[in-house]
């Protein structure tokens, strides 16, 4: 492009910078709710599309069309069951018939579209959604080979927003019972899947707006037009059976984005991590679906070489969700947690896995609780690719930012709440066992036994050579586009100069290898 030339604005991200290292925007709200597991977010997100009048704006890594909501009448009960149906695809359309005014735009993630191809009544929905001018469906594109459309952000009438872990697809609905066999746990195609963890973020006021900004941008990167703008009016779509656990705070936006035509790299999120994990004073309670970042790992390390190191612990699934995943992370995770091991000489440091009864509970969950001041929710992992390759959101809420004082009592609430789900204990128990054991690792350890649901510690395994250099290159893990091809020649987990790379060259010397 010449000197003189002005920029496509298609090409060119509308979005102000970050106000400050990790953080792209600060924004009120009037209130906001945490919303574990998808059977209550799935019903509070069709309370709230109902309660829609101006615009619903799903943007998410996946959409399937076939799953139920919490609600409505089945296909076999059309001819003499009025109201609304309850499969998301024709949910949507009725929408679109009945409320006129309604614009509804989704976009999903492009390479999500060969899992389409597989849903053959999906593809009837997106046939059914052309006749309806006020529903617009786009596949994401705008990433560099390799990288994903990972936000998961819902956006209502500009007054309500929702970000977090959950897609509106298939194998998330589960409660937070995760009964080891539930029959309602079934595909669209009547197959049973296993018990599923999962965490999203309810919010209502001025945040609802920024993120309707960041999915407005995301809509025009995927090659839409600009989105108009809602006119406020009356109403409200916060669903009335949620209450809210936060009233008043200021939330806290991070990005990751790759570099892609005229827009710039943006790694908020990598170092909003950084910044909590330095500055955590007593602890750090983190869900992530995957443990496999370099720049996390060693952040880790440089505070458990310290002479009071908080405690960390880390809540995961067993093992990555297919195949392909376990060969990119599970192997990562093993090599990371061996060498975090040898620097946690005061064993501050663990990773743990829930199980229902035998069965693996599947962690899709992305929070961090930091001291009970700092609460974190969103679509990034702790992995890799979420540092600096895929798109990514994150909310969060910070009690020691002046106004928000009041929030810390309910993100203790909220630790408590989920270490006694995963333990199989009473919440009301948690502030008097954290005391008398002293720890997190202390309690669970404790909790241990014959109860229908526990944390199992993970232990790393021993890899065969072909698994160690495959979770050492990061090939399928990588922090940026470039890596994807060069994942070799720029050294992976282990980098020339990395140092993570330094502390195990450390370990060697000492011990003589």
């Amino acid at each position: 492009m010449s000197k003189n030339e002005e920029p496509d604005p298609s090409r060119i991200s509308r979005l102000d910078p970050s106000v400050e290292p990790g953080v792209w925007r600060y924004a009120k709200a009037s209130r906001a709710s945490v919303i574990i597991d998808a059977a209550d977010y799935f019903a509070f997100m069709q309370e709230a599309m109902l309660g829609s009048r101006r615009r619903i704006l799903l943007i998410g890594w996946d959409f399937d069309t076939r799953i139920h909501l919490e609600r409505g009448r089945r296909w076999w009960q059309r001819t003499w069951k009025r109201g609304y149906p309850s499969r998301l695809g024709s949910f949507i359309a009725w929408l679109a018939r009945h409320r006129k005014q309604l614009d509804i735009r989704l976009l999903k993630w492009s390479v999500g579209a060969l899992s389409t191809i597989g849903r053959a009544s999906m593809w009837w929905d997106l046939a059914r959604w052309v006749r309806h001018r006020q529903i617009s469906f786009k596949f994401d594109t705008a990433y560099p080979i390799g990288c994903t459309h990972h936000q998961k952000i819902a956006v209502l009438d500009n007054k309500v927003a929702v970000c977090g872990g959950i897609d509106m697809t298939d194998k998330r609905w589960d409660t937070r019972d995760h009964k080891e066999h539930d029959p309602r746990r079934k595909t669209p195609r009547g197959t049973d899947y296993g018990p599923w963890h999962d965490v999203s973020m309810m919010m209502e006021g001025d945040v609802a707006k920024a993120l309707a900004d960041l999915g407005g941008d995301r809509w025009i990167c995927a090659g839409g037009n600009q989105l108009p703008d809602v006119e406020d009016g009356p109403g409200n779509p916060w669903p009335n059976a949620l209450t809210a656990q936060f009233e008043d705070v200021e939330i806290g936006i991070a990005r990751t984005r790759a570099a892609y035509r005229d827009w710039d790299k943006v790694d908020e999120i990598a170092q909003l991590y950084l910044k909590h994990i330095a500055g955590a004073k007593r602890f750090i309670y983190a869900e992530s679906q995957y443990f496999a970042s370099r720049v996390i790992a060693e952040a880790i390390i440089e505070r458990l070489q310290e002479d009071d190191p908080p405690e960390i612990v880390i809540v995961h699934p067993r093992h990555a969700d297919g195949w392909l995943e376990q060969q990119a992370m599970d192997h990562a995770r093993a090599e990371l947690v061996r060498s975090i091991e040898e620097a946690d000489t005061k064993g501050r440091f663990s990773l743990w896995s829930p199980f229902s009864g035998e069965t693996p509970i599947y962690v899709h969950a992305k929070l961090m609780v930091i001291d009970d001041q700092i609460l974190r929710i969103g679509s990034a992992n702790l992995n890799n690719r979420s540092m600096g390759l895929d798109s990514e959101c994150d909310v969060f809420i910070d009690s020691t930012r002046p106004g928000n004082e009041h929030a810390a009592d309910n993100i203790a609430a909220l630790r408590y709440s989920l270490l006694a789900e995963h333990c199989g204990l009473e919440e009301a128990d948690m502030p008097e066992l954290l005391s008398r054991h002293g720890s997190m690792i202390g309690l669970i350890e404790d909790s241990q036994g014959s109860k229908r649901r526990t944390l199992e510690r993970y232990r790393p395994p021993d890899l065969n050579d072909v698994e160690e250099t495959l979770a050492r290159s990061a090939l399928l893990d990588p922090e940026d586009p470039d890596d994807m091809f060069e994942p070799f020649a720029k050294g992976g987990l282990f980098r020339k100069g990395s140092r993570l790379s330094r502390f195990r060259d450390k370990v060697r010397r000492y011990r003589g290898k």
